[in-house]
């Protein structure tokens, strides 16, 4: 079986990192698996743009799909990137992985990768084309994330992320040409989370006769594994006696990953845990921008933006817990990984995150509430049960997450297909 699986980044974001990983299961499984990017950083994938043409040819459509919805949005970079529009993109339809593969699996194709005109013409290919769900964009109007608004449900418009408030918007105009696109054949739709599994039904995109499947991320638990916790902060410069917070995302400062929130709960902690004050620490991994790091109530350590594997595995190694406080997400790799190395979390209970955390390996968080993300870290960090904790976080990953799991369902949906 060919299956080629295709995603805008190779290896930048969270659905590059599970495309990738699911790549590398399907082909421990026996499935000749490719992946077709954009611009590919190394020779393990395919990458479209080859040439001067193509490379310029894919920042056009980027910059044409961003201009038009700068246009539309009244000139201002409000919420310039929670929305897509797929009015342009490169026209990959042609390329030998498509016509030589079984099954075509799209992923995240946006930011001028792939236009919904360029996706009929894969659906005209007459393969089975199932797409995973990475955020709500395939269900929705233009945005990623539908935040509050139902609109999809029935038919997008009077947008709440575009200035005007007109009922035919672009968001409007863009979910009518999704529901003719989806028309032209079937698209059999997975998530990675059974929250997300639950919104996209609602969509009117969503034929009743389709079938929406939620099969998680998968993630090498040979690799990511509990290891000798003094050796990895050694390893890292990181001291031996303190008791570690790990926060952190590719871009740490962006507001949806809930960094004024993580900064109430640290505030909130020291006040009302003032007794283990002296033994707290942070560490912080990604782009942090303007975080004011100087300013945290507890000494921190910035790891920078890291992308080598083995640092990583490191990372989540050396911390006690890992707290994510962000406001919108899916099925987070972050939680993934540290939970594989044996690392209790502690998230709000937004998304796919409580189908990760429970109260046997962390603790999951009231909405926006950092009181009570306080009170989490604090029974994390101070449980004299620690260690059934990161048993448990471990245990949790090989149950539901593992490459061999994964794989199989991915494997069972599409000999399904080829059957029909």
């Amino acid at each position: 079986m060919k299956v080629v699986l295709i995603n805008t980044s190779e290896r930048r974001g969270g659905a590059a990192i599970a495309c990738n990983r699911l790549a590398q299961a399907l082909g421990k499984a026996g499935v000749e698996a490719r992946m077709l990017v954009a611009t590919a950083d190394t020779d393990s994938v395919d990458g479209y743009c080859t040439s001067t043409w193509k490379r310029l040819r894919y920042k056009w459509a980027f910059l044409w799909e961003r201009l038009g919805i700068f246009a539309q949005n009244g000139f201002s970079r409000n919420n310039l990137f929670a929305v897509s529009t797929a009015s342009d993109g490169l026209d990959i339809a042609s390329h030998p992985a498509l016509r030589d593969a079984d099954v075509i699996h799209l992923h995240w194709v946006n930011q001028g990768f792939l236009s919904l005109d360029g996706l009929k013409r894969i659906l005209s290919l007459g393969k089975p084309v199932v797409w995973t769900m990475h955020d709500m964009w395939a269900v929705t109007g233009i945005c990623h994330y539908a935040c509050t608004c139902n609109n999809y449900a029935k038919e997008c418009g009077n947008c709440m992320f575009l200035n005007g408030h007109k009922k035919k918007d672009l968001a409007y105009r863009t979910f009518n040409k999704k529901r003719s696109c989806y028309n032209t054949v079937p698209i059999h739709f997975v998530t990675c989370s059974a929250w997300l599994r639950k919104l996209a039904a609602k969509s009117a995109l969503i034929k009743p006769s389709d079938t929406v499947r939620n099969i998680p991320n998968p993630i090498d638990t040979s690799f990511f594994c509990p290891d000798d916790k003094v050796a990895a902060r050694q390893a890292l410069n990181l001291p031996q006696d303190k008791l570690l917070i790990l926060f952190g995302a590719v871009n740490a400062a962006d507001k949806r990953k809930g960094i004024d929130y993580f900064i109430e709960t640290l505030h909130t902690l020291r006040k009302q845990y003032g007794k283990q004050n002296d033994r707290i620490e942070l560490v912080v991994f990604g782009n942090t921008g303007n975080m004011p790091l100087d300013s945290m109530p507890y000494p921190c350590t910035s790891l920078g933006y890291v992308s080598d594997p083995e640092k990583i595995r490191c990372m989540y190694r050396a911390v006690d817990t890992y707290v994510t406080p962000s406001l919108e997400d899916n099925l987070p790799n972050t939680i993934m990984e540290a939970m594989a190395c044996g690392t209790p979390c502690v998230g709000f209970e937004i998304g796919g995150i409580p189908e990760m955390i429970d109260a046997q390996n962390g603790y999951v968080a009231r909405y926006k509430d950092a009181t009570d993300m306080a009170t989490g870290i604090a029974k994390v960090l101070h449980s004299d049960n620690h260690d059934t904790m990161s048993k448990a976080a471990r245990q949790k990953v090989l149950a539901e997450y593992s490459e061999e799991s994964v794989a199989q369902q991915y494997i069972t949906l599409y000999q399904s297909l080829l059957s029909e």
